[in-house]
């Protein structure tokens, strides 16, 4: 009941600090979503692949978030409420296209965005709440010879994340430059197993450039580069750190297609390992679908 109060205080305290405009306008199922996932960030929903060349393994992402009320307050103020269901998956073999699964971790839950636009400068507020999950799926089962058995020492875990999160993100531009800066906290009211720490700290920056490279059918083609920091008790406190750069073909805030590359390094992606520590090098494509 305690992240439920949480919550309804959260809200409140945004409605409150809003309910004195006239204007306030009410829209159902607005256009869009509000906040654009944040691109380096392990934890938002995204539709895309990478590709790690040291062993051939795939991480499938699977995912959406979407704005179910919005409420214009003024031209500056805006306050949504939305959802989010995404996971991640760990494909170890695809041969003949089928998919071998090790490991997935899944997603789902709901969240508050307030917007302040000022001096051409836009401050949003994001509060989430997430169930997190992981899994063993039949590929870490089936890998193994004969007589069969979990290929992962142990076998599976039972692994649970419930976590609040408080993202704030200030986004700007400086000459061709769109910049986005964030930082956030975290904290977990239910772990699983008992030895994770609840709280949490992320930050990071994206930064997008439209000009230097020439459209593509008449649409912005962005260069871009973004990373993200996450420093996690598990269960001694370590930094992860993921580091993205790529290209984008559309505009910033609409659909387009962008293909990247990728540096990550600090406890493992799976939270079935959550336990160990890796680097890895990918190449990856995402759909953008605002």
């Amino acid at each position: 009941m305690q992240h439920k109060t949480t919550f309804s205080l959260l809200v409140l305290f945004l409605i409150l600090s809003t309910v004195g405009y006239s204007q306030t306008t009410f829209e159902f199922l607005p256009d869009g979503i509000s906040f654009l996932p944040l691109r380096a960030n392990k934890q938002e929903a995204k539709i895309g692949v990478l590709y790690y060349p040291d062993n051939a393994n795939l991480k499938v992402d699977i995912g959406n978030n979407m704005d179910l009320l919005g409420f214009q307050f003024d031209k500056e103020k805006k306050l949504t409420f939305g959802i989010e269901f995404m996971a991640y998956a760990n494909v170890i073999g695809y041969e003949q296209l089928r998919l071998q699964i090790d490991a997935i971790d899944g997603f789902f839950g709901g969240n508050a965005i307030y917007q302040i636009n000022y001096d051409k400068n836009q401050l949003a507020f994001r509060f989430r709440f997430i169930h997190n999950s992981a899994h063993l799926v039949d590929g870490n089962w089936w890998i193994h010879k004969y007589p069969r058995n979990w290929t992962k020492p142990g076998g599976p875990i039972p692994y649970t994340r419930d976590f609040a999160e408080l993202m704030v993100a200030n986004s700007f531009n400086l000459k061709n430059y769109h910049t986005r800066v964030y930082s956030g906290f975290a904290y977990s009211f239910r772990v699983r197993p008992s030895e994770l720490k609840r709280p949490g700290f992320s930050s990071g920056f994206e930064i997008h450039n439209s000009e230097l490279i020439s459209s593509l059918f008449e649409k912005p083609t962005i260069l871009f580069i973004a990373n993200h920091f996450t420093l996690e008790g598990v269960p001694k406190y370590s930094g992860t750190n993921h580091l993205q750069g790529g290209i984008k073909f559309g505009e910033l805030n609409s659909k387009g297609i962008i293909f990247y590359l990728s540096y990550f390094s600090g406890n493992n992606l799976f939270s079935e390992y959550y336990s160990e520590k890796l680097k890895k090098f990918g190449i990856g494509f995402t759909v953008d679908f605002p």
